[in-house]
């Protein structure tokens, strides 16, 4: 247990690692990460180097221990080279554009579906059916994403809606498919 805790994080060039006060700052090219830790959890910063090491060896202190060393890790590689998550739109009349800034959405409804982006996340429309969103924060990457995804979830009777590129949808077989067999008046 607890091997992801202990591994050495290492930092890479142009990449700030501090700790001051409960609160772990990274800052690198792509901006500037802040997460504040629990204080069963010591984090070292040395020689480009981070660790995270724990006082007592319960199980709720190791599983911190993996958790912020996880969090340290996504921050790093936020900061550096940053995350994105794809998604694509399938439907007949499903269309995303850009205004400005603004995500607008054509999902089946009578209206236009508008999503703002917040700071730190970039969206980008290609060929009117594929999303990508972009930013340095792992977590509201994936909390932005699961929202465009919610606006029109993907029915499994015909597969339309929005959904991850790569994402499986199991489909049903509806009403055609029912089996007449026997008996019943």
């Amino acid at each position: 247990m607890a091997r992801i805790g202990k591994r050495t994080l290492i930092v890479p060039a142009g990449v700030e690692v501090k700790v001051t006060d409960g609160v772990i700052s990274v800052k690198g090219p792509k901006g500037t990460l802040t997460q504040s830790y629990d204080h069963r959890v010591t984090v070292k910063v040395e020689a480009g180097k981070v660790t995270t090491l724990i006082g007592a060896a319960d199980n709720e202190s190791l599983a911190l221990q993996g958790l912020y060393n996880s969090l340290l890790k996504n921050m790093i590689v936020g900061v550096t080279t940053g995350f994105e998550k794809d998604l694509e739109m399938v439907g007949v009349g499903y269309r995303a554009q850009m205004q400005g800034k603004t995500l607008q959405l054509q999902a089946g409804y009578s209206h236009l579906v508008e999503f703002v982006p917040p700071p730190g996340i970039e969206f980008v429309v290609t060929g009117n059916t594929k999303i990508k969103i972009k930013g340095a924060d792992r977590q509201v990457v994936g909390q932005v994403a699961a929202n465009v995804r919610g606006a029109r979830e993907v029915e499994p009777y015909k597969g339309k809606g929005i959904k991850y590129v790569g994402e499986f949808v199991r489909r049903k077989a509806g009403k055609a498919a029912k089996a007449t067999t026997g008996g019943g008046a």
